[in-house]
């Protein structure tokens, strides 16, 4: 089955290559990187797409995964679309600072960022792959598992941001650390059911031939979330901007797995 795989991840990897390319021409046209964060989360839909409509993996199993990414693909998506252009044209800060350290050269490295960020895609994507390749004529205990795990794990971070956004609109809370619904229980609840949408994924392609493999795929996304692009750099923001009421924050509230708050 993983011979048969070569054409399908070259023509993903060519697709998405032209993909960020475009992204990046934008980016540099309205002056804000940010929006490759929408890109990146669209791409899965570009993927899931392709994979499903192309590999002769079993066609309920195909539909299934397909469905599943396109509805936490675009829905991460257009929030986050909604979120840059609330904001525009002031970048993310994660973006302003590498604009800065990057100086006159910063155009040139993002190009390679955004490709960067297209090839993280295709990593990514293979628990998709594995799954839409497998050919066995019916779903297995784990797919209606890694279904179920996914439906919570949409249905939590979807709160979450609901939550986030309600309290950010009224102006008493201005300054303040939301601690509404899962808030009170996680600092950071939509990174964590983003995380569990990744096992949800490996779960689902654990069923197929060498879906195994996949396990790589949130253990890479709890990397990023606790080592590079998730907290530690929404916590520094959040402590520049809140400051105290931020420190007592981090105090009583579990960091990403929600728990009861501490007294």
């Amino acid at each position: 089955m993983i011979s048969g795989l070569a054409t399908p991840v070259l023509i993903a990897a060519a697709l998405l290559a032209l993909v960020m390319a475009g992204v990046w021409a934008v980016a540099r046209r309205i002056r804000n990187a940010s929006i490759v964060d929408i890109a990146w989360s669209a791409n899965f839909s570009l993927l899931a797409l392709l994979y499903a409509a192309t590999l002769p993996g079993y066609r309920p199993r195909r539909l299934l995964i397909g469905a599943m990414t396109l509805l936490w693909s675009l829905r991460l998506a257009f929030h986050l679309c909604r979120r840059v252009m609330r904001h525009h044209p002031v970048e993310d800060g994660r973006y302003e600072e590498l604009r800065r350290d990057w100086g006159p050269h910063a155009d040139r490295r993002f190009f390679w960022f955004f490709q960067a960020q297209g090839l993280l895609n295709l990593v990514l994507g293979v628990p998709l792959l594995l799954a839409c390749a497998n050919p066995a004529p019916a779903l297995h205990p784990l797919e209606w598992a890694g279904a179920a795990l996914f439906t919570v794990a949409l249905a939590g971070e979807s709160l979450a941001d609901h939550q986030l956004e309600a309290w950010k609109r009224l102006p008493a809370n201005r300054g303040k650390s939301c601690r509404a619904g899962l808030w009170r229980y996680s600092r950071h609840p939509n990174y964590f059911f983003e995380w569990l949408l990744w096992v949800a994924f490996f779960v689902f392609a654990t069923a197929s031939p060498w879906g195994w493999l996949s396990l790589y795929a949130p253990a890479l996304m709890l990397f990023f979330l606790f080592r590079v692009t998730g907290i530690p750099i929404t916590e520094a923001q959040a402590l520049k901007s809140r400051g105290d009421d931020y420190r007592e924050y981090q105090r009583t509230t579990s960091a990403f797995v929600p728990w009861t708050p501490k007294a």
